[in-house]
């Protein structure tokens, strides 16, 4: 067997006294609440884009016209939008037709189905969470669509007020 060396006098001298551990602040993080936050996330298991102010769109409002509604991200299988809190809210199962417009005119028709909502208290709206009803018409451009959100949200920039280069006459 071979030497051991007695370490003991080095490492107290090297150990701080115990005054520095108690004047330090940590924090302390709770060991359930990470946990949670993990499970939340996993349990999402459907990619969502967050789309505020990106596309617009409005629902149809039977008898009434067409009402803008803000769309707050979509995924693969349904989409939630934003309605101000004093202009009412959707039912449960309600089905709704929606609008997904690309630009002033040109839209793409969609039927959802509410399912879940949510009151936004502090921006004043009624957040309602979605699926899509699949009709063969609108399925596969509905997911090509979400599929170009995905992509293009990746690499998206805020214009702040470029400068435009006059006109020249």
């Amino acid at each position: 067997m071979g030497k051991l060396i007695d370490l003991t006098s080095r490492l107290k001298t090297l150990a701080p006294s115990q005054e520095d551990f108690s004047s330090k602040k940590t924090d302390v993080l709770s060991y359930d609440e990470q946990k949670q936050k993990m499970l939340f996330h996993e349990r999402r298991q459907i990619k969502r884009t967050i789309l505020t102010e990106f596309v617009s769109a409005m629902v149809v409002l039977p008898e009434k016209g067409l009402m803008k509604v803000a769309i707050y991200d979509i995924s693969e299988e349904g989409i939630s939008f934003d309605v101000d809190a004093d202009q009412g809210q959707f039912k449960m199962d309600e089905e709704v037709s929606m609008r997904v417009y690309l630009n002033q005119k040109t839209y793409f028709p969609i039927t959802i189905q509410v399912k879940h909502l949510t009151e936004e208290a502090s921006e004043g709206v009624i957040r309602h969470g979605s699926v899509f009803l699949r009709g063969a018409a609108t399925d596969a451009a509905l997911q090509y669509f979400v599929r170009f959100i995905e992509s293009v949200s990746v690499g998206l920039k805020n214009d702040d007020g470029d400068l435009m280069a006059p006109k020249i006459s």
